[in-house]
C-alpha cells in the first residue's frame, strides 16, 4: 500500500514563511501528480497546489506569488514552501499523489496543521 509521510508546518506570525515536505512510499506506479491541499474549520478541503512528474505546476489563486511547489529529484517527494503568510492560510494541509492510473489511489497524507497568528 502506498504510504504519505508528512513533515513540517507549525506555527508562525503573518509574513513568515513555512515549509511542508511529503514523502511517498510504496507505490507499484510511477506517480503522476503529488500536491497540496489544505481544509480549514468549517470549510471543505480545497487544493493549493499541485505538480506532475514532468515539473508542470499549478496553484490556487489565492496562494499564486507566495507559495511554490517543487518536485525533489527523487520524484516521491514533494514540497511546499510557503512565504508572506497570512492568517487565512491556517488550516490542516494534506499531502495528496496519485499515479493518473482510475485504478489507483488518490493517496493522502494524514494532515499537518498550519497557524498563521500573532
Amino acid at each position: 500500500q502506498v504510504q504519505l509521510v508528512q513533515s513540517g508546518g507549525g506555527l508562525v506570525q503573518p509574513g513568515g514563511s513555512l515549509r511542508l515536505s511529503c514523502v511517498a512510499f510504496g507505490s507499484p506506479f510511477s506517480i503522476n501528480v503529488m500536491g497540496w491541499y489544505r481544509q480549514a474549520p468549517g470549510k471543505p478541503r480545497e487544493l493549493v497546489a499541485d505538480v506532475t512528474s514532468r515539473g508542470t505546476t499549478n496553484y490556487a489563486d489565492a496562494v499564486k506569488g507566495r507559495f511554490t511547489i517543487s518536485r525533489e529529484n527523487d520524484k516521491n517527494t514533494v514540497r511546499l514552501q510557503m512565504n508572506s503568510l497570512k492568517p487565512e492560510d491556517t488550516a490542516v494541509y494534506y499531502c495528496n499523489a496519485d499515479t493518473g492510473r482510475y485504478e489507483d489511489g488518490p493517496y493522502w497524507g494524514l494532515g499537518t496543521q498550519v497557524t498563521v497568528s500573532e
